[in-house]
């Protein structure tokens, strides 16, 4: 979104949702209210740093133009002093509920959290109701991220928690309510002995999201203290999704494989919400890294960090969570460029933003893709590798994953210092920040039976006002 600090940036993000200044992380709220689409997110407006949380707050008719909104919520109670942290929203009675996490530090620096609740009539002003129930016994103050859904089948209200044991080990609980005010705590949403078959369990689970789409039950969370298996989990924190199945008032495991939501670099906290034409929609936290690595990003000399991806429709095929960017985003699309992919071609990236459909007409053979100078995509041997350039010390690295099946179709999205690579109609997808000067290309090398689109995106001032 170019305003604010993005439009002066060396590194513009022209059709992400960014901060105005400061830093950006979580996405919150998501919903639709009164015809239009809501997105708030963690934002500190002071600094560039983790301090000082509040929910910024955007709003659009159409998943493309964004009309920024006043900070919806920000610490001013005992109960939220210290940080408005991540949470959600539903929309009950023709009100808008938003619900977070209050962030207390006492002066001996212990921390507390409390699950809070705040509603609106005309989802610009909120008013704060305060904590909703106590907080569970058996379980550190490091509960937090309610995620609240309502199930049809049992006209029920649920709230999902990330938490984590006092033996400090990850889990996620489970609340139930007849009316958004009264909870009753159901336990964890894996029991024992579900949660000892996961291949991992973590420290702590962040964000948790219990969905159920195209007929399974879908769990993503993101797990902390994950180890790293193969070219797996590789990054600081993941983000990971495992499927369901539902016994009475418990689930089980339907697979025990911890699969990852994006194998790129930063993509961390997605939350999804359901759209009035009943699609399930999804946001993610474009930015999580190590904090060395987070500091000496060029753009926080620049006052400002991070952004969220651009939204991506779910769908559940053949075992596979797939994603795809939301249909509204072609309009987007400027002038279109054709490439025969039997030969080398070089495009010039669009400031606005690019569009990259490859469309191979048999499995694909091996090929490169380079962008600006350090940053390309690699294919070969069934494996598709992303590399670039550390930021930090200028060492060179990568993220990949295995295509047992083949490539036939990528759809990548560049805009300004991101990567967002949908592969095979999004049955796998990669998210990266990149920071480079110089000639703003994409080169092709390769010799493959098919065609490339390269789409100009239209990226400018008349999205966000």
């Amino acid at each position: 979104m170019l305003d604010g600090a993005v439009e002066k940036s060396n590194y513009p993000l022209s059709y992400h949702i960014t901060p105005l200044k400061g830093l950006l992380n979580d996405p919150n709220g998501l919903i639709q209210f009164k015809g239009k689409y809501h997105v708030f997110y963690q934002w500190n407006p002071y600094g560039t740093v983790h301090e000082n949380k509040t929910w910024g707050h955007v709003v659009s008719t159409d998943l493309v133009k964004w009309e920024r909104r006043d900070i919806a919520l920000a610490p001013s109670e005992d109960y939220d002093r210290d940080g408005i942290y991540s949470g959600s929203a539903v929309v009950h009675d023709e009100k808008l509920y938003l619900f977070y996490t209050g962030n207390v530090v006492e002066e001996d620096g212990t921390k507390n959290s409390y699950q809070c609740v705040a509603v609106s009539i005309d989802g610009e002003t909120f008013e704060k109701k305060g904590p909703i129930f106590q907080h569970p016994a058996g379980y550190t103050r490091h509960v937090r991220d309610p995620k609240v859904w309502y199930d049809e089948s049992d006209q029920q209200w649920y709230l999902i928690v990330g938490a984590q044991t006092v033996q400090e080990e990850g889990t996620a609980l489970v609340y139930c309510s007849p009316d958004l005010a009264e909870w009753t705590l159901q336990g964890e949403l894996l029991r024992a002995p579900e949660i000892e078959k996961l291949q991992q369990r973590g420290y702590m689970w962040e964000c948790p999201d219990l969905i159920y789409l195209d007929g399974h039950w879908i769990f993503l969370y993101s797990p902390q203290g994950i180890e790293e298996v193969d070219n797996r989990y590789q990054n600081i924190f993941q983000s990971v999704y495992v499927t369901l199945k539902k016994e009475e008032d418990s689930f089980i495991l339907e697979n025990e494989e911890m699969k990852e939501i994006d194998w790129g670099f930063e993509f961390y906290a997605p939350q999804s919400f359901l759209s009035d034409d009943g699609r399930r929609i999804m946001y993610a936290w474009m930015g999580v890294m190590e904090p060395e690595m987070e500091q000496s990003m060029p753009t926080i000399a620049e006052g400002w960090a991070h952004a969220l991806t651009i939204p991506r429709s779910l769908s559940f095929k053949d075992g596979i969570l797939k994603q795809q960017p939301v249909v509204e985003l072609e309009a987007l699309r400027k002038d279109r460029s054709v490439f025969s992919l039997e030969q080398d071609w070089k495009q010039q990236l669009s400031s606005g933003g690019t569009e990259l459909i490859f469309q191979f007409d048999e499995l694909a053979e091996p090929f490169a893709l380079q962008f600006l100078q350090t940053t390309s995509l690699h294919y070969e041997d069934h494996t598709l590798s992303l590399t670039r350039q550390r930021w930090l010390d200028q060492k060179m690295e990568s993220r990949s994953i295995y295509l047992p099946d083949g490539l036939r179709h990528l759809r990548i999205y560049v805009d300004g210092s991101s990567l967002e690579i949908f592969v095979n109609d999004g049955a796998a997808v990669a998210t990266a920040r990149f920071f480079e000067a110089g000639d703003s290309f994409v080169t092709y090398k390769g010799k493959n039976k098919g065609l490339a689109s390269c789409y100009e995106l239209c990226g400018n001032d008349s999205f966000i006002r």
